[in-house]
């Protein structure tokens, strides 16, 4: 048994490398690419829908969080498209976007590298192949299936795409997943082992079991009006709403991306990781673990908690998570600076996209900081005593972001957060 002692302040190194973002690709309910994202974002633009992919009858759920219009054909051939999970193109759709958003890097090859997240992979091609199997026999399966389904699919195709063969691998923390991707690429360059690192999460899990199965965990909302159903904090939440899509970041070494030229959304400056030890899927109420993670995030980026302008919360819209994850950020930040930094959940409009989530909202707080403008945390109508912050109710705001902090709470009580800031 692990001993109650508390650690200790944990210290960083001044003189390691800094990192930044130099690229972004949303696919995401709201919109892919980065202007149709960040307009669809800062205009409170929904994007939870009736599930229209197979029938709800016998379902207890009705709306999800789809990619609208997505088209894998437009960045894979038709052989990878059957050879792949959806995931999968998600994940390859928006790297190529980032990686132009970039404006292409160049770098040796060993150089670069991939972290990259999911929380369940693809499990599609698993559903599938498994009624091959039990409607055709085995000698019809495909060759492809694992190949296809592996929880590392994504990073390897990335690294095929671009041609990167430095480290590369995989992070499956559920919800957390690409908050660690995120925090372990910056690592890998902020280490030296890497000069470039495409780091993100990809997720396509709407489908009937899992609908059902989340739904049997009473985790999903069963509310089956699209234009109320994901509501984050406010008093009617009753349940998250499963979505996919995925985000791609370009992370670079500062001298990299300054010696090339490159823009410069922000820095991704800490990065903490921790568990609760509570529940295997509740978070534990006094939020203790969240906020050991938030705590260390400020630590490693060698920041007060005063500095904390904005927060994207992890905020799913069930009664547990919000609660607690509002109880974490008073327990970093003190009283007084928690109920005057901006607080919102972007999960409000795109639902919950599970491994890529935190990829997704990395992305929101880099253009907030970009731009000086954070989203709106829409559908808040009831105010919960428990959840008595400031979150952006319904409109963005214009604030000049100088640090943001990205929170990531994964079932196993997995948690990450990252703090980004504004290069000087």
């Amino acid at each position: 048994m692990a001993s109650g002692q508390k650690a200790g302040r944990r210290e960083r190194d001044p003189e390691r490398r800094k990192v930044v973002i130099t690229g972004i690709g949303p696919v995401t309910p709201v919109g892919t690419g980065v202007q149709e994202f960040w307009t669809g974002l800062i205009g409170g633009r929904n994007g939870v829908r009736e599930i229209a992919r197979f029938p709800t009858d016998d379902l207890p759920v009705k709306v999800a969080g789809d990619v609208h219009d997505f088209e894998p054909a437009k960045w894979l051939d038709p052989k990878e498209i059957r050879r792949t999970d959806r995931f999968s193109h998600y994940a390859i759709a928006a790297g190529k976007l980032a990686w132009e958003d970039a404006g292409t890097p160049e770098v040796p090859s060993e150089r670069g590298g991939i972290v990259f997240g999911t929380g369940i992979g693809g499990i599609e091609t698993l559903l599938v192949q498994h009624s091959v199997l039990l409607e055709k026999g085995p000698g019809r399966v495909s060759p492809f299936m694992v190949p296809a389904l592996m929880a590392n699919a994504a990073a390897g195709h990335l690294a095929m795409k671009f041609g990167l063969t430095g480290p590369n691998y995989c992070t499956v923390s559920a919800c957390a997943s690409s908050n660690h991707a995120i925090g372990e690429g910056m690592r890998l360059i902020r280490d030296g082992y890497l000069d470039v690192c495409i780091s993100g999460g990809s997720e396509s899990a709407t489908l009937p079991l899992t609908v059902a199965a989340f739904a049997q965990m009473t985790a999903l909302t069963k509310n089956p009006d699209p234009e109320s159903a994901s509501r984050p904090f406010d008093a009617n939440r009753n349940g998250f709403v499963l979505s996919e899509g995925a985000a791609a970041l370009i992370l670079e070494s500062e001298e990299h991306a300054k010696a090339r030229g490159a823009r410069i959304y922000c820095e991704v400056a800490g990065y903490g990781m921790s568990d609760d030890a509570h529940h295997i899927t509740a978070p534990d109420p006094k939020g203790s673990g969240a906020a050991l993670a938030m705590r260390w995030a400020l630590e490693d980026a060698g920041e007060e908690p005063a500095a904390v302008r904005y927060v994207n919360a992890h905020g799913t819209s069930t009664a547990l998570n919000d609660a607690s994850e509002t109880v974490a950020i008073k327990a970093v930040l003190g009283d007084e600076i928690a109920h005057r930094v901006a607080i919102s959940s972007t999960k409000s409009m795109t639902g919950h996209m599970l491994g890529a989530a935190g990829a997704v909202e990395g992305a929101v707080c880099a253009l907030a900081i970009d731009r000086g403008v954070v989203p709106p945390t829409i559908h808040y109508e009831t105010p919960d005593p428990d959840c008595d912050l400031d979150y952006v109710p319904n409109e963005a705001r214009e604030l000049d972001v100088t640090l943001a902090l990205s929170n990531s709470f994964g079932f196993g009580g997995q948690n990450a957060c990252v703090a980004f800031r504004r290069v000087a």
